[in-house]
């Protein structure tokens, strides 16, 4: 059996989705699309290799799901597809777009079979409405709608792209060369979700789970004369700050872990380090907006956060329905899905001794419902 490698792209904005939440990252059950799209067709057979094409911020969470081969998308779909190429060396290649979530088996195996008939392999869907070109109707019998999955000769697909020319498919590539094109039965079930309205035609995609992603975070800063305190987005009129590589909202710091923690998203380290000098004197608040905004585009909702203060100073009382608007603002949620807890540490350890504040925090998260769309 000859070789063949999967490259499934998803590395476009999903500009005409026109929601927060990236379609790749649509839930279906427990798992995002892109995810459901890969297992399709691993199961429909034995792929060499499957390469999944994204952002480089996708990515980073893509391999707690599972452990494909994962490679940084382009400017465009034909430089995301070059930059998979360059780890394929398998006899044929196999490329989708993630956005073609139902393609059904049969139709894969279809072009599988039909490997050694040309050079490149496409499903077709016949036209079935009258057309018209330039104000006259045209003979819709020899116009084609195209789809994908297509199956390439590898060698000639890298040979195809090594141009300037910006084409629209694999196919286009290939057929530029001079070299055959074989056309098989597409499927209408092989519908690609490019707008919202299109959800309605992938019918492969079940409801978004239900549960419940709880996320846990802790931070801790000592005391520094001659700074501005920030605690939950809030100035706090002291004489003192946080010791700290941004302006050490200890508050926020353990909020934005707590939500890392329930998307299964790492640590406030990873995405905003202390090593790099951009984060330097960073607002908190800004941070905390960026971390929304990522937590959205990649499926998930915020429920509700709770946060404990463990603080022998400054006294809190005075600030706390303020922080508590200022948190659910940046957060996007009601006031009332933000608690605030403020308690002492009974003059005990470096807290009672007023040395700093250490911060505990909870985040629940759910899935994008995208069926009340």
């Amino acid at each position: 059996m000859s070789r063949t490698t999967l490259i499934l792209l998803g590395a476009g904005s999903s500009s005409r989705f026109k929601t927060t939440v990236k379609k790749q990252w649509l839930y279906s059950g427990d798992s995002p699309l892109w995810l459901q799209v890969a297992e399709h067709f691993e199961r429909s057979t034995d792929f060499e290799r499957i390469i999944i094409v994204s952002s480089k911020d996708e990515i980073h969470l893509m391999k707690n799901f599972a452990s494909y081969h994962y490679v940084e998308g382009g400017s465009n779909r034909q430089a995301s597809l070059s930059n998979a190429l360059k780890y394929v060396d398998s006899d044929y290649v196999m490329v989708s777009d993630i956005a073609r979530c139902c393609v059904p088996a049969d139709m894969i195996k279809r072009i599988l079979d039909a490997k050694e008939k040309a050079s490149c392999i496409v499903p077709v869907l016949p036209v079935t409405d009258t057309l018209y070109m330039h104000n006259k109707p045209i003979d819709r019998e020899q116009v084609k709608i195209i789809q994908t999955p297509q199956l390439s000769v590898t060698t000639l697909l890298k040979q195809a792209l090594k141009t300037e020319t910006l084409f629209t498919d694999d196919s286009s590539a290939i057929a530029s060369l001079g070299e055959s094109i074989h056309f098989v039965e597409g499927s209408s079930l092989a519908h690609k979700l490019t707008t919202i309205d299109d959800l309605k035609k992938v019918p492969c995609i079940k409801m978004p789970s239900a549960r419940t992603l709880t996320g846990f975070g802790i931070d801790i800063h000592a005391f520094e004369d001659h700074k501005e305190m920030f605690l939950c987005g809030e100035r706090i009129d002291v004489n003192y700050g946080f010791k700290a590589h941004s302006d050490g909202d200890v508050a926020i710091h353990a909020l934005i872990d707590a939500l890392l923690g329930a998307a299964g998203m790492g640590d406030i380290g990873e995405l905003y380090p202390d090593t790099e000098e951009s984060y330097a004197g960073a607002d908190s608040k800004e941070l905390l907006r960026d971390t929304v905004r990522r937590i959205r585009s990649f499926g998930y909702t915020i429920g509700n956060v709770d946060l404990t203060i463990m603080a022998e100073a400054p006294k809190l009382l005075p600030y706390k329905a303020q922080m508590k608007k200022t948190l659910a603002s940046l957060l996007g949620i009601k006031a009332n899905f933000v608690n605030i807890k403020a308690t002492t540490a009974e003059k005990l350890g470096f807290v009672g001794r007023k040395e700093g504040v250490t911060v505990h925090a909870v985040a629940n998260l759910n899935y994008y419902n995208w069926k009340n769309i």
